[in-house]
């Protein structure tokens, strides 16, 4: 992934600074998380945490209550530094930071006598980086909803800029495997061209696999059929409209698509001013 602009970050600042992510194994897999270099620093000493949510103005952070974290805080009057630490494989090095803060109360977590859920605000603009990984989760999720049915036609020049590494692959039927080829992918569904019968497809459920390289990923997407459209002059062959399950779509595959179709767009509008100057 590209390193974003300032502008952009800014945006992304803007839009979302006051929209929790909660950290599902998901997110801390494509946000980068290293969860064992996640802590809390406070009047010199450390104490290992769990962050449960953050956005750019806080964050609840899950730590023990009999740990001395509370009689520290008390003598800090409530201000803590909440340490973050992501991978970040377009910098080479995990990326780590300090982020002042101020504990505003806790509550036990679940029914833990011994674990509490503190609640922190941020007492200053978190850095850039925070605001870069969390802003691309939150802008491929308000776009994946907002242009779902946006289609990417797959051709070279598409494959090369998504980092697919080919438009050869599998479907799984009753999970076994079919060769297809991809003809184009949205963030609701794709259409792939594949041998078969139309009429014994439609309906049926089934699961896309897209290789992506840099970073090398594999995505596996539950879907169904949808409909069939004809392969011109190929009467053994057929293009098969899937619709992904809701819900099942990845986030990093989110992600990969909304920075393309964002990248197609701010090209778009360069070269309209580029013509209009």
């Amino acid at each position: 992934m590209a390193i974003l602009p300032k502008q952009k970050i800014v945006e992304f600042y803007e839009r979302f600074k006051a929209i929790d992510v909660t950290y599902s194994k998901e997110i801390i897999q494509v946000s980068g998380l290293v969860t064992n270099q996640v802590y809390l620093k406070c009047v010199g000493d450390f104490w290992p945490c769990v962050i449960y949510t953050s956005s750019f103005e806080g964050a609840k952070i899950i730590v023990s209550i009999k740990s001395g974290i509370l009689q520290k805080l008390e003598r800090a009057n409530n201000i803590v530094s909440l340490r973050f630490c992501f991978k970040r494989a377009e910098k080479g090095n995990p990326v780590a930071f300090f982020v002042n803060t101020k504990s505003v109360g806790y509550s036990p977590y679940g029914n833990s006598e011994e674990m509490g859920l503190f609640n922190l605000q941020f007492t200053q603009r978190p850095p850039d980086d925070l605001i870069e990984i969390l802003g691309r989760i939150l802008d491929a999720n308000v776009n994946s909803a907002k242009r779902r049915e946006e289609r990417i036609i797959i051709n070279p020049d598409t494959m090369r800029k998504l980092n697919i590494i080919s438009k050869d692959t599998v479907v799984f039927l009753q999970s076994v495997p079919r060769n297809c080829i991809l003809r184009d992918i949205s963030f609701s569904g794709a259409k792939v061209i594949m041998m078969g019968v139309a009429k014994f497809l439609e309906g049926k459920e089934t699961m896309l696999k897209i290789d992506f390289d840099d970073p090398k990923e594999t995505f596996f997407i539950k879907g169904k059929f949808l409909r069939a459209e004809q392969v011109e002059g190929r009467k053994d062959l057929v293009a098969m409209v899937i619709l992904f399950e809701e819900g099942a779509v990845p986030m990093g595959y989110k992600i990969r698509l909304n920075e393309f179709i964002s990248q197609i767009r701010a090209d778009s509008r360069g070269t309209e001013n580029t013509v209009k100057e």
